[in-house]
């Protein structure tokens, strides 16, 4: 008789890993969860220091990648040395999210859009975690026609939104107008 094989696969990975650079930034990535949750995008959240857990941070990403994740959003304040660690290790994009931890978030902004060359990272406002989740949309939907649809939608939407609401708040136009 013979003996089978047990095979374990991996589930794939989500397409989108966010990692975080201390607990403290969590609370300024919920706009990026939301958003990929409204679009129903697979993402996973962890916590992982450049400085103080650099081993854990390698796992991490060679987990994501080695498993086909596809965009990494990298959020840290100060030094924010994690965006850029993070774009050494893989080939994947990675969008750097300057956290406001001190100096209003600009040391941050300055040590993600300040990459050395051949390492680039993508960076977003300080903070603006909402627009690194609709930029790793916006990167997946180039091979995902059902998310290019979502996005060309959820524009429209927004745009008709701001349309409404800005006529109502705008003074009528007289005859001086």
């Amino acid at each position: 008789m013979k003996k089978s094989k047990k095979t374990t696969r991996q589930a794939p990975a989500p397409d989108v890993l966010i990692v975080a650079g201390s607990e403290s930034d969590l609370a300024k990535l919920d706009p990026a969860v939301e958003i990929l949750d409204a679009f129903r995008v697979p993402h996973v959240l962890r916590v992982a220091s450049a400085h103080r857990t650099p081993e854990y941070l390698d796992e991490l990403i060679r987990e994501f990648t080695t498993r086909g994740g596809s965009v990494i959003i990298a959020a840290a304040g100060k030094s924010a040395h994690l965006p850029g660690v993070a774009a050494s290790k893989t080939r994947l994009p990675v969008i750097g999210v300057p956290i406001s931890a001190s100096l209003m978030g600009i040391d941050a902004l300055l040590s993600i859009v300040q990459m050395p060359p051949d390492v680039p990272v993508a960076a977003v406002g300080i903070d603006a975690s909402r627009n690194a989740a609709l930029l790793a949309v916006q990167i997946l939907a180039l091979q995902s026609p059902r998310l290019a649809e979502k996005l060309r939608n959820f524009r429209e939407k927004r745009k008709n939104d701001l349309a409404a609401r800005y006529r109502k708040i705008s003074p009528k136009a007289g005859k001086n107008a």
